[in-house]
C-alpha cells in the first residue's frame, strides 16, 4: 500500500527495545508500517542489509518483519526483483448499497474530491436513461476522487434538478452525495450497476495520473429512489486500486448479452 508523504514523513527507524516483551521482528514490522504509512520509501523500498543495519538487529528478525508484512499485503516481492510497497486496493461490494466515499473511509483512509463541475445541464441521452424528457433539467456533478490525496477514481453523475437543485449550494468536496440526497429527503435505495473494463481515455488517464491507455474499471450505474430513477453515474476507477467483491450462491446466477444491461449514455 502506498501512502503520500503530505502524511508525514517519519523520524527514520524507531530502534526496537530489546526489553520489550513484544518480538523483536515485531517491533521492527511495527515501525517500517509506520515509516510506509509516512512515505518514507517513496523512492524504492530498502533492503535487507540495509534494514538490518539501520534496527541492528540480526537478518533472521528482518526476514520475519518482511514475510509478515507481504502476509499482510504490504510489501511484494519477487525473486530477482527489488520488494516494492504494495499500493493499497480499495475493495468494494456489488450487490449492495454502497458509495465510493464510504468504502474509502471504511478502509482507513481518507476520501476527499475535487469538484470539476457543478452545474445545471441539457443531455438527452442520460435523460433517456433517467425515463426523463430529453429536455429535462439535469443538475451535473464532475469529481475527481481521493483516497488519502491519491487520485483513484473520476465520476460524472446526473440528477433530475427539480431535486438535485439544493445541490449546487453544497460543499460536495469531503461529502458523500448520497448523504446529501438524504438530507434533501431523497432515500436511494435501489438500481443496477454494470462494470466493464477499458482503456483509460486520454483526459480520464492525465487526471488520475495514469500513462495513456491503462486499464481502468468503467462503473456504470442508475440508482433510484422508491423506484423512481434519480441518478445517471459513471465511474472510472484505477485498476490496480480497486476491487469488486460479491457474496454468491449456487442458485440464481444468470448470463445475459451486454446489450440487454444498463444502455450506455
Amino acid at each position: 500500500m502506498t501512502f503520500p508523504a503530505s502524511l508525514g514523513a517519519s523520524a527514520g527507524p524507531r530502534l526496537p527495545d530489546r526489553s520489550d516483551p513484544l518480538p523483536l521482528w515485531a517491533q521492527v514490522r511495527a515501525d517500517l508500517r509506520k515509516r510506509i504509512e509516512a512515505g518514507d520509501f517513496a523512492a524504492g523500498f530498502p533492503g535487507e542489509l540495509t534494514l538490518t543495519e539501520e534496527y541492528e538487529v540480526s537478518r533472521h528478525t528482518i526476514r520475519e518483519a518482511l514475510r509478515v508484512l507481504r502476509s499482510d499485503g504490504v510489501l511484494r516481492s519477487q525473486r530477482g526483483r527489488p520488494t516494492v510497497v504494495e499500493p493499497t486496493v480499495y475493495r468494494q461490494s456489488l450487490g449492495t448499497l454502497s458509495s465510493l466515499f464510504e468504502s474509502v473511509a471504511a478502509q482507513g483512509a481518507t476520501p476527499r474530491s475535487d469538484v470539476l463541475r457543478l452545474a445545471t445541464t441539457v443531455n438527452a441521452t442520460v435523460s433517456t436513461s433517467l425515463g426523463l424528457p430529453d429536455d429535462t433539467d439535469l443538475v451535473v456533478i464532475e469529481r475527481l476522487r481521493y483516497a488519502d490525496d491519491q487520485p483513484i477514481a473520476h465520476d460524472v453523475s446526473w440528477l433530475p434538478a427539480d431535486i438535485a437543485r439544493p445541490l449546487l449550494e453544497r460543499d460536495l468536496s469531503h461529502a458523500a452525495l448520497y448523504a446529501e440526497l438524504q438530507s434533501l429527503g431523497i432515500s436511494i435505495d435501489g438500481g443496477s450497476e454494470r462494470v466493464t473494463a477499458e482503456r483509460a481515455p486520454r483526459h480520464i488517464a492525465e487526471s488520475l495520473g495514469l500513462s495513456p491507455d491503462s486499464p481502468v474499471l468503467l462503473l456504470e450505474r442508475r440508482a433510484t429512489a422508491q423506484g423512481r430513477p434519480v441518478e445517471w453515474r459513471e465511474t472510472h476507477v484505477r485498476a490496480d486500486r480497486f476491487a469488486l467483491e460479491a457474496a454468491w450462491t449456487t442458485s440464481g446466477s444468470t448470463l445475459t448479452a451486454a446489450v440487454e444491461g444498463i444502455s450506455r449514455p
